[in-house]
């Protein structure tokens, strides 16, 4: 049966208020293999979605960490702070972070090494600029982030590990790559996983595509074979559009 993880990503969307009452009425809807659902929030609704989402499956997390567990880092969260809420999944290395933010190859494979440590799964992003994919250039390209980003990590903590391809020029863009575009590139992430380790892993590895998912091209991009699921940016705000997609993942299994 193969495996999926519909993922929620909110951005920085929603109060504390709108996020338990988006909580309340996916969890009404008591979703089969709810487990596969997640959403990564905002720091400050966090402990609130954990008691919403409590005894429903729905998982949560967040958006973001830093890799040091504690220290003069104004303005960041650690480890320990998200274990202490009992998340369950935290993004790594998202193009918004890499662009905005600084985030390198070099703090994302900390930053995997700290969660993993602390037994929180690691959603790590990757995935290519226009300028990168019109130059064609992706492959190379994403294959220098798979390589630097799990560098000194064994095999053996790779199951706990999402990997979401997210092609930069489909973002907010409300562009997709084609369901054959996202094939190829998950397709090819997982032989490159498959090089650097063996394949017997990376054929158990969650493979997500992130790129303007939405309920009305989901069935086609979640049917392809080396697409695990999605990391979802706008689709993912209203529970009946995340609801739709997870129920299209259900109907594959």
């Amino acid at each position: 049966m193969k495996k999926f993880l519909i993922a929620g990503n909110w951005k920085m969307h929603k109060t504390t208020a709108e996020a338990v009452s988006f909580a309340e009425e996916i969890a009404a809807m008591k979703l089969p293999n709810a487990e596969d659902v997640a959403v990564l929030a905002p720091f400050t609704q966090l402990a609130e979605l954990g008691k919403a989402f409590a005894g429903t499956g729905i998982k949560f997390g967040a958006q973001n960490v830093h890799f040091e567990p504690s220290g003069a880092f104004t303005g960041e969260i650690s480890v320990p702070m998200l274990k202490e809420i009992g998340v369950d999944y935290c993004i790594v290395g998202h193009s918004e972070r890499r662009e905005y933010f600084g985030e390198t190859d070099k703090t994302v494979n900390l930053k995997l090494k700290a969660l993993l440590e602390a037994d929180i799964k690691p959603i790590l992003c990757v995935g290519e600029s226009l300028e990168v994919r019109e130059g064609k250039g992706e492959q190379t390209f994403v294959a220098s982030q798979l390589v630097a980003d799990f560098e000194g990590i064994p095999a053996a903590l790779l199951p706990n590990v999402v990997i979401a391809y997210e092609p930069i020029w489909a973002i907010g863009t409300g562009k997709t790559a084609t369901p054959d575009q996202a094939e190829e590139m998950c397709a090819f992430i997982r032989g490159v996983m498959g090089g650097m380790y063996d394949n017997k892993t990376a054929d158990e590895m969650l493979i997500l595509y992130g790129g303007s998912m939405k309920p009305s091209n989901a069935p086609e991009l979640l049917s392809k074979p080396d697409i695990n699921g999605g990391l979802i940016g706008g689709a993912s705000l209203k529970a009946a559009d995340l609801a739709a997609i997870a129920l299209s993942a259900n109907e594959i299994k």
